[in-house]
């Protein structure tokens, strides 16, 4: 949870660095290639300012210089270290991915003006979630939604058997995310497809229930 707690403040931060906008999920050349994922853009708001100096932010996530910082992944983006062995994503992988699509938190190129542009409040939408599928952290690659698709998979940092995955032996079955006011919430794998597409639209639906 702390993770996510950083991930979101530091997005927070760039927001006040940015003329109040979100950092785009994918950074983009002039044509309009994707380059860079938002996991780098923050970086210097996760006191990783260092690191953020050594990307060439005019190259793919896979060119020789930046491809060689793949395995820099901050520990911000690790998976809980509690994890067994065997369902910790590889070093430089991470679970942590945005929605992007249509009404979702990302849902601009250039980034959305925030909170102007959650209306429904920054405390019922999905900034962050637990993924489905791990992915190289500097990559721009995230979870895209469609209300029109199957629902997409999440809390892929957990093992077991579900529609999401367990955590451990003991543990509720389930996913966290972090809304986009900062506060992180754990979602059980009871909650209704309803309710979580809701959460990932910012406009549109009813607010999330005050006990989540």
């Amino acid at each position: 949870m702390n993770n996510m707690k950083q991930i979101a403040f530091a997005m927070h931060a760039y927001a006040e660095a940015h003329n109040g906008r979100l950092p785009p999920a994918v950074l983009r050349d002039a044509q309009g290639k994707p380059l860079l994922s938002w996991r780098v853009l923050i970086l210097p708001y996760l006191e990783k300012e260092s690191l953020y100096q050594q990307f060439h932010l005019d190259e793919p996530w896979d060119s020789p210089q930046n491809i060689a910082l793949l395995s820099s992944m901050p520990r911000v983006y690790f998976a809980p270290t509690e994890l067994p062995v065997d369902a910790r994503a590889e070093l430089s992988s991470t679970f942590y991915q945005v929605f992007t699509g249509e009404e979702t938190a990302f849902e601009y190129p250039q980034g959305l003006r925030f909170p102007q542009d959650f209306s429904k409040g920054t405390s019922n939408v999905f900034l962050v979630v637990e993924a489905g599928q791990a992915v190289p952290w500097t990559k721009p690659s995230d979870v895209f939604y469609d209300d029109d698709e199957p629902f997409p998979l999440l809390g892929g940092v957990f093992t077991g058997e579900s529609r999401f995955s367990l955590f451990g032996s003991n543990r509720v079955k389930g996913f966290h995310a972090a809304m986009a006011d900062g506060s992180v919430r754990f979602f059980p794998s009871t909650t209704s497809e309803v309710t979580l597409r809701d959460a990932i639209t910012r406009s549109e639906g009813q607010r999330l229930k005050s006990h989540w």
